[in-house]
């Protein structure tokens, strides 16, 4: 698959089958998550997988917008330690929202089903994954994604809206189409 049949083709996927992610897949994951662009090249990112069930059972029990079937989960922190300070300390947020993007498109392309949960900066969402995860103070998990077989392969969509483009300046009296929450 080419890098734009991965980006048109990529879905959310919420429902997996048994089958297992191989060792295998999840380095080809991890090695697209370090391959992120990254600020500076701070490269602040730190990475969970998380495979045993019981763990996973615990982030689905105690994060009512966490619970899907996958058996891999791979979460994606910043560690402030390595993070740039002053004006360009939130970066890092930049650099670990690069690192997802990069596993979902890697992921769509080996043919895993990939699911982007966000945590930060939703502070009992960090607090729970600190807990459950032993993630120190000075880590903040940004989210999660998980990794599986999807039961039903979905086709892609692209959300173009041309009223969402500007050339040169924005223009601020452009009346914009809103999207409908679901």
């Amino acid at each position: 698959m080419n890098t734009l049949d991965a980006i048109y083709h990529r879905r959310s996927c919420r429902n997996y089958t048994d089958e297992l992610v191989t060792e295998e897949e999840i380095n080809i994951i991890l090695r697209a998550a370090f391959s992120a662009p990254t600020a500076v090249n701070a490269q602040p990112w730190e990475y969970i997988v998380i495979t045993e069930e019981d763990i996973l059972d615990k982030i689905k029990e105690k994060m009512n917008f966490a619970r899907y079937n996958a058996h891999t989960a791979i979460a994606v922190c910043g560690n402030m330690k390595l993070a740039l300070k002053g004006q360009d300390k939130d970066l890092w947020i930049c650099d670990c929202s690069a690192a997802i993007e990069n596993m979902l498109l890697a992921a769509t392309d080996i043919g895993l089903g990939n699911l982007w949960i966000g945590i930060f900066p939703i502070e009992s969402r960090m607090a729970t994954f600190r807990k459950i995860l032993d993630i120190p103070e000075h880590v903040v998990p940004l989210g999660m994604v998980y990794l599986g077989h999807a039961v039903n392969k979905e086709e892609g969509r692209c959300r173009y809206r041309e009223d969402a483009v500007f050339y040169q300046k924005y223009d601020p009296n452009r009346k914009m189409r809103k999207i409908a929450n679901l």
